[in-house]
């Protein structure tokens, strides 16, 4: 039987408010066993930009990384971000180690070539990602956590959607670990009524998503989000729940299903 992983990935408003971050810590410091942390930081990352006079170009709620940009996230996501995480939870007992992609080569991606005629910058989509490194480290009860943030292997970083991140490496963590990837931010689960927390959708499959986003019900940046889900569940992942980042238990939100 294999042993269980908890990968759990944390974005949006969560990572800005210090105080939703701090509790969301203190929640993730109590799940017993193996665990994994990927988060997000795209606010700081603007705001930052913007105190140094560097414009925030999206499309379809993705980020535009010039050679200016890809400065700031990799400064604010593996530094900022990722470091203050490590901090706290060491403070709560966890023995945390920061990294990006580029660290023991875990993550490496190519840059996004042109798409629909948009030139996206230094963004990566994953190419491979190493499970067996990052069970080293879990073997020793270390706990990993990882910035938005993965390189070509030609010596570039690249900015890289950290729900994507969240997916790939619980696909491969799949092959040693019976794994449960947990998609925390402000919400309860995928909403039916963006402006009713109490509409949560419970379960979603491939069909349903097709419909649900036909009929306008999931959009924007929900899409990329749940699509990274499927693929996790498709590729052998036992269980995977998009909830509120204070319900890492998996008693509520939105299970995702093949």
């Amino acid at each position: 039987m294999k042993q269980k992983v908890t990968i759990v990935k944390v974005g949006g408003a969560i990572v800005e408010d210090p105080a939703k971050l701090a509790q969301f810590l203190q929640n993730f410091s109590t799940i017993k066993g193996n665990k994994l942390l990927v988060h997000g930081g795209g606010r700081r990352a603007t705001k930052i930009a913007a105190a140094l006079g560097i414009e925030s170009k999206m499309v379809n709620g993705r980020r535009i990384t010039d050679a200016g940009m890809l400065e700031v996230v990799t400064m604010v996501y593996g530094g900022l971000v990722n470091k203050n995480i490590v901090a706290c939870l060491q403070a709560g007992g966890v023995n945390a180690l920061g990294l990006t992609g580029a660290d023991m080569d875990v993550i490496r991606s190519r840059k996004r070539p042109l798409k629909d005629g948009i030139d996206f910058g230094f963004v990566g989509d994953v190419e491979s990602t190493d499970g067996a490194r990052l069970k080293d480290l879990i073997e020793q009860s270390i706990t990993p956590v990882m910035a938005p943030l993965t390189h070509d292997g030609q010596g570039n970083m690249l900015n890289t959607n950290a729900d994507t991140i969240a997916s790939e490496v619980a696909k491969v963590m799949s092959k040693f670990y019976d794994v449960t990837l947990i998609y925390c931010f402000e919400k309860p689960g995928v909403l039916a009524d963006p402006d009713d927390n109490n509409s949560v959708i419970p379960t979603i499959t491939q069909v349903d998503f097709e419909r649900y986003v036909a009929q306008g019900v999931i959009a924007g940046g929900m899409i990329p989000k749940i699509e990274n889900a499927l693929r996790a569940v498709k590729a052998g992942v036992s269980r995977v729940i998009i909830t509120l980042a204070t319900a890492m238990d998996g008693e509520q939100g939105t299970v995702i299903k093949a």
